[in-house]
């Protein structure tokens, strides 16, 4: 029996090789690989020994050779195979164990050049894995240290079944199948390719998906965006809340003003600004006292002990900050259930894709990451906003656009007051959003409104009215704007188009 080892990660090889040669296995390995299995005492031949041909080309070439891929694709149930081998003078290999360069790694430094990340991709690894893979009947491929020990159990006992072999071989195609997806995706400068290359690991099993009975995993580099500091590990519900709580909270920079959103099922229920980081929680707390219960909490800087002590008195799933202070962290560690996650980085940027699954795919799309700017905003009624006004209705805009369509949001210039949320009309969402205000016994007076999308009709903003709003921000581009412009300024109100709509489905 033969193995052919040759790995960028080292972890647990020496161990592997010991155990083969020890089992009678003879060992063929390659450079770096070769050197640390001779300074442990375990003798291997080379490559070239084999092949009968230098590697050349700094190590480019040293694996791409008849006498290596015959050896791992003929099939030892095939005589003509086998025939072949032995007239060539060649040897089955029968233990594949290979790893590839760390590309994926190395373009994730920021400092990495493109002549440094061509330097990292795997040609000779890749075809050998893929050869152990398609022959894995005759064949054991090996590309995860944690495989090791089971291969190795398996051949002191003499039972190799097919079935580990089989699950082997996807592994090692997924892993190259992910190496190639990375590849493709650094070197592409189209932001929706014609093939979308995908390739993510597994990051962690769930104990279940959106309901119990649903089996469910988490896939992709979640766990690069945000450091668990405590509680249970996340759930797939808590894992949708908590990036559509950072993603509002995103729209905040830490070097404005505080400010603390609470989330329920991806919808905000209540958003506020402040001078510190507890002004900023009163206010967001005020618009929904009853939603918050089991909710998502995200601040836009260190949470302090002050900030902690008024979280403390409700229950939350998560709370979310770019860090926590020791006293506060070491208070709100004091119950188990309660998770505190700190942010790492974005979890979008400008340009990324995001992705969501439909029927027999998934639809791609640059992320919403736009904001309002001054040239965008119009103002179309006789009235032009008030200086309050103005930063009522840019704060709410950057709320509505994380609220689910039809999305309506009254606030203030320093807090959100009544969110609508999901209805199948505009005008329920208004209702809905007002319902919400007066239970939380919050005038709307001298509020602003903000819609995500354009209103159809002028009787949406007529209830805005009603109800004491002065100023409304919406896209506009309707047929029936010029209604809609005739009620605001009826109404001696403000109205801003913005060009731009934030549908959120």
């Amino acid at each position: 029996m033969r193995a052919l080892i040759s790995v960028y990660n080292k972890a647990g090889v020496v161990d592997l090789a010991r155990d083969l040669a020890a089992l009678g296995v003879e060992i063929v390995s390659t450079g770096n690989t070769k050197r640390i299995l001779s300074e442990a005492g375990i003798d291997s031949l080379a490559v070239s020994d084999v092949t009968g041909f230098p590697e050349i080309l700094d190590g480019r070439v040293k694996t791409l050779h008849p006498a290596i891929h015959a050896g791992l694709l003929a099939r030892r149930d095939l005589s003509a195979h086998m025939a072949q081998l032995a007239e060539h003078g060649l040897s089955p290999i029968d233990i594949l164990v290979v790893n590839l360069y760390p590309f994926q790694e190395t373009v994730a430094r920021p400092e990495t050049t493109l002549e440094q990340a061509i330097e990292q991709i795997d040609i000779g690894g890749v075809a050998l894995l893929r050869a152990a893979g398609k022959n894995y009947h005759h064949v054991v491929p090996l590309v995860d240290p944690a495989d090791y020990a089971e291969v190795l159990d398996g051949l002191r006992s003499g039972d190799l079944p097919v079935t580990l072999r089989r699950r082997l071989a996807a592994k090692t195609f997924a892993h190259t199948a992910a190496y190639d997806a990375a590849i493709a995706g650094y070197l592409s400068e189209e932001p929706l390719p014609q093939t979308l290359p995908l390739g993510w690991p597994q990051a962690q099993p769930l104990r279940y998906g959106e309901n119990p009975h649903q089996p469910a995993a988490l896939y992709g580099d979640f766990h690069s965006l945000f450091e668990q500091l405590h509680g249970k590990e996340l759930s797939y519900n808590n894992i949708l809340d908590t990036g559509a709580a950072q993603e509002l909270i995103e729209e905040f920079p830490s070097d404005g003003p505080a400010t603390v959103a609470i989330i329920k099922h991806t919808n905000p229920c209540g958003v506020g600004t402040g001078a510190s980081l507890l002004d900023a929680w009163e206010r967001a707390f005020a618009t929904d006292r009853e939603a918050p219960f089991g909710g998502i909490i995200a601040a836009n800087r260190v949470i302090d002990l002050d900030l902690a002590r008024a979280i403390d008195e409700i229950f939350s799933e998560i709370v979310i900050a770019p860090d926590f202070a020791p006293e506060a962290l070491e208070l709100l560690r004091k119950k188990k259930n309660r998770r505190l996650l700190k942010s790492l980085r974005p979890v979008t940027r400008a340009g990324e894709l995001t992705l969501r699954s439909v029927p027999g795919g998934i639809l791609a799309q640059i992320a919403d990451r736009a904001s309002l700017s001054d040239e965008e905003a119009r103002v179309v009624t006789k009235r032009t906003p008030s200086e309050e006004e103005w930063q009522a209705l840019r704060f709410a805009w950057r709320v509505v656009k994380h609220v689910k369509s039809n999305a309506i949001v009254y606030a203030g210039a320093d807090r959100t007051l009544g969110v609508g949320a999901g209805q199948m009309s505009r005008v329920d969402s208004s209702r809905l959003a007002v319902w919400k205000a007066q239970n939380a016994g919050l005038s709307l007076a001298g509020s602003v409104v903000a819609s995500d999308a354009l209103f159809p009709f002028a009787d949406g903003v007529e209830a805005a009215f009603a109800v004491g709003a002065t100023a409304i921000i919406q896209p506009g581009g309707s047929v029936r704007d010029a209604d809609v412009i005739a009620a605001a300024d009826a109404a001696g109100a403000a109205m801003v188009f913005t060009g731009r709509r934030h549908f959120r489905h």
